[in-house]
C-alpha cells in the first residue's frame, strides 16, 4: 500500500499560535479550570519541540502557580490512546524540568503536579465532558491500580460547554472560526472556505486582533490542518480497501487498530502480524 505523501510532521497550528500567547493561555486555562488567573500570573510554556518526536508532539504544555503542569492536546478526532500518549509526554516534560543529577539525590525532589486536558472540536458526536483513563488500556486488571493517568476531555464545538467557552473570548472565537470553515466547505472549495471564514470573523470582531496580525499565516495553517484531515480520511479508506482486497476478516475494533498502525508508518504486513491477522 502506498503511503500518502502529506507531510504530517509537527508544525504550528492556529491553536498553538493563538494560545502560545500568554494572555490567551491564561484566559483559556482560567475558563477550563474555573479559577481566575490574572495577567501577571507567572506561566512558563514548556511545549515539547524535540524534532525526533514530531509524530507524538503535544500542542501546549506549561507550568503555572509553580506547582501545576498542564498538557493540552487539541484534537479533531477522538484518540483513545491519549492517556498513553500523555504518559509519554509527561515523562519527557519532567526530563526538561529536572536535571539527571537530581534523580540520584537521596532527598526527594519536588515536581509540578500534572494535569491532562484534551479540547475536542471534531465532527464525531461526543459528550460535553468525558474522562479517559490509562488503566482502561491495561491488558490485565488488578484489584489495585499501581499506575493511573486521567485525561479530561472537553467538547469545544460551537454550542457545547457554552458556559466554559463563553468565559474565554479566544476559545469562543477559535470555535467560531473552525465552525465557519466547516460550514463554508459545504458550498465552496477549501481555500475559499478558509479565506471567507477569516474575513467573516474579522468583520464580526471575532479574534480580530489575532487575525489582523497573523492573517496570511492563519490561512496557510488552516489549509494545512484541513488538508491533513482530508488526507487521513483517504488513508483510512485505503487501509480498509486494502484489508478487503487481501481478504482479511476483521471487525471494527481491529480495523481501527490496523488503520492506526498504518497511519503511523507501519507496513500492512507488519500491522497484520501485530494484530494476528495473518
Amino acid at each position: 500500500m502506498e503511503k500518502n505523501n502529506t507531510n504530517r510532521k509537527y508544525k504550528n497550528s492556529v491553536f498553538t499560535t493563538l494560545f502560545g500567547e500568554k494572555k490567551n493561555l491564561l484566559e483559556m486555562y482560567s475558563a477550563v479550570s474555573g479559577k481566575e488567573y490574572p495577567e501577571d500570573t507567572e506561566v512558563r510554556i514548556i511545549t515539547l519541540s524535540n524534532i525526533l518526536f514530531m509524530e507524538q508532539q503535544n500542542d501546549i504544555a506549561f507550568v503555572i502557580d509553580g506547582k501545576l503542569v498542564v498538557l493540552i492536546e487539541h484534537q479533531s478526532t477522538i484518540n483513545e490512546n491519549m492517556p498513553l500518549r500523555m504518559l509519554i509526554y509527561m515523562a519527557r516534560e519532567y526530563e526538561q524540568l529536572t536535571s539527571s543529577s537530581d534523580l540520584y539525590r537521596q532527598k526527594r525532589i519536588g515536581i509540578p503536579t500534572p494535569e491532562f486536558i484534551v479540547l475536542y472540536n471534531g465532527k464525531q458526536e461526543y459528550p460535553d465532558y468525558k474522562e479517559m483513563r490509562l488503566s482502561d488500556s491495561f491488558m490485565m486488571k488488578n484489584e489495585v491500580c499501581f499506575l493511573e493517568l486521567v485525561v479530561k476531555v472537553y467538547n469545544i464545538n460551537k454550542g457545547r460547554n457554552a458556559d466554559m467557552v463563553s468565559r474565554c473570548s479566544s476559545l469562543s472565537g477559535y470555535s467560531e472560526l473552525v465552525a465557519e470553515v466547516e460550514e463554508n466547505k459545504k458550498s465552496m472549495g477549501l481555500a475559499a472556505a478558509v479565506k471567507t471564514a477569516v474575513k467573516s470573523c474579522m468583520s464580526r470582531n471575532i479574534l480580530v486582533y489575532f487575525l489582523k496580525e497573523h492573517s496570511a499565516e492563519v490561512e496557510n495553517m488552516l489549509l494545512g490542518e484541513w488538508n491533513l484531515k482530508d488526507a487521513l480520511v483517504i488513508a483510512r479508506e485505503e487501509a480498509k480497501e486494502e484489508a478487503l482486497k487481501e481478504g482479511i476478516e476483521i471487525g471494527d475494533a481491529k480495523l481501527q487498530k490496523l488503520i492506526a498502525l498504518w497511519e503511523n508508518g507501519t507496513s500492512l504486513d507488519e500491522a497484520k502480524r501485530q494484530l494476528n491477522l495473518q
